[in-house]
C-alpha cells in the first residue's frame, strides 16, 4: 500500500523542523486520477469538506425553491462559518421564515470563532447558542428539506429519511460504497469514503452543466453559490474565503476538520481532493493553495495568497523565524 507523502515542511534555521504528510487525488470529469500523492484509496472522513454533497437533496428535492432560498442561502447551507453576527443573524432568519427556532437544530453550541462576535456575548454576559455553531447553516438546510419532506425532527439519526438520501447521494457522487460513518462535531453522520472517489465527487461537480439533469443543476447551484458568496463560506481572514477571494469567484473549495479540504474547477473540469494524516489545518491551508498555484487558478503574487503559501513564521517580537512551505512534491 501506498504511504503518505511528506506535503507541508516547517523550516527553521535552515534546517526542517516539522513535516506533514497525507494524502491528495486531482481527478478529471471522467473520474480519473490526473494526479496523486500518497495513497489515492486510503479511507478517510471528509468531515466539513463534502458539505456540497450533503446539500445535494436540499436543491435537487425542490426544497430549497420551495422554502425560497437564494444563494446565499446555499452557501450557508455548505459553510463551516465562523459564528460572525452575520452568519448567526442569516441562521436566525432562516429559521424564523420556516416557522422554527433554534431549539428545533441539533447541532448544538460553541463559541464563535469571529472575535467581534465572542467579544460582544462576553461584554452582554450572553452564551453561546446553536446559531454559532459553524455548521448552524448546513444543519438549516438539513431542516429546510426535513420540512420538505414532512420527516420527523431527528434528522442526524441515521435511519432518518434525510440520511439515507446524503448517503445514496454520496454513493452515487463518489462512485463507491462508503466504508461506514462517523458522527462529526455537529452530531451529522459523515460518510467515509476514500480519498480519490471524494475527489472524483468534486470533478462531478466541476463538469456539471446548467443544462444537465436535475442533480447536475443543484451542483451548478451550490459550486456557484459558494464561489461567488466566500465570506459565508467560512469568514474574514480564513483560507475558505480568502482563496476563494484570491481566484474571483472561478473556483469552489472547502476545508474539513482533521485536515481534509477539497475544490471545485469548473474552467478545466477537475476536483481536487487531500487529507493530511495528522489532521493538521495549517498544513491542509497551505497544501491546498500550492495545489491551486500548481493548477494555474490561483496568483502566488496574489496579496492574500502570501497567507496561507509560504506563511512566516514570527516569534513574540515579530522576528521571522522560519517558513511554512508546501513540499517541492507539490510545487
Amino acid at each position: 500500500m501506498q504511504q503518505a507523502q511528506a506535503m507541508v515542511e516547517l523550516w527553521r534555521g535552515g534546517m526542517l523542523e516539522s513535516s506533514h504528510s497525507g494524502h491528495a487525488v486531482i481527478c478529471d470529469a471522467a473520474g480519473q486520477i490526473v494526479q496523486a500523492w500518497g495513497n489515492p484509496e486510503a479511507v478517510i472522513f471528509p468531515r466539513s469538506s463534502c458539505k456540497m454533497i450533503q446539500a445535494l437533496p436540499l436543491v435537487e428535492s425542490g426544497a430549497a425553491d420551495a422554502a425560497g432560498l437564494t444563494d446565499r442561502h446555499l452557501a450557508l447551507a455548505c459553510a463551516s462559518h465562523d459564528g460572525a453576527a452575520l452568519h448567526v443573524g442569516m441562521v436566525g432568519a432562516w429559521l424564523q421564515g420556516l416557522g422554527l427556532a433554534e431549539a428545533d437544530l441539533r447541532c448544538g453550541s460553541h463559541e464563535p470563532a469571529d472575535r467581534p462576535e465572542r467579544d460582544r456575548l462576553i461584554r452582554a454576559e450572553e452564551t453561546p447558542c446553536q446559531f454559532h455553531n459553524n455548521c448552524s447553516g448546513k444543519h438549516a438546510g438539513f431542516l429546510t428539506i426535513t420540512r420538505h419532506m414532512g420527516a420527523g425532527p431527528e434528522y442526524v439519526e441515521i435511519d432518518h429519511p434525510l440520511q439515507r438520501a446524503i448517503a445514496e447521494a454520496t454513493a452515487e457522487v463518489t462512485q463507491e460504497t462508503p466504508a461506514g460513518y462517523g458522527i462529526d462535531g455537529c452530531s451529522a453522520p459523515n460518510f467515509a469514503v476514500t480519498v480519490h472517489g471524494l475527489a472524483r465527487a468534486m470533478a462531478g461537480f466541476a463538469a456539471a452543466g446548467r443544462t444537465g439533469s436535475a442533480r447536475d443543476r443543484a451542483k451548478v447551484r451550490l459550486r456557484e453559490a459558494m464561489a461567488t458568496w466566500p465570506v459565508l463560506v467560512e469568514g474574514e481572514g480564513s483560507a475558505c474565503t480568502e482563496l476563494m477571494q484570491a481566484m474571483g469567484g472561478q473556483v469552489a473549495i472547502k476545508y474539513g476538520a482533521e485536515g481534509v479540504f477539497t475544490a471545485i474547477l469548473p474552467d478545466h473540469r477537475l476536483g481536487v481532493a487531500l487529507k493530511i494524516t495528522d489532521g493538521s489545518k495549517r498544513a491542509a491551508e497551505t497544501a491546498i493553495a500550492a495545489l491551486l498555484v500548481r493548477l494555474g487558478v490561483l496568483d502566488p503574487a496574489h496579496p492574500l495568497v502570501g497567507h496561507w503559501l509560504d506563511v512566516p513564521q514570527r516569534n513574540r517580537r515579530g522576528i521571522e523565524t522560519g517558513v511554512l512551505r508546501a513540499a517541492d512534491a507539490l510545487r
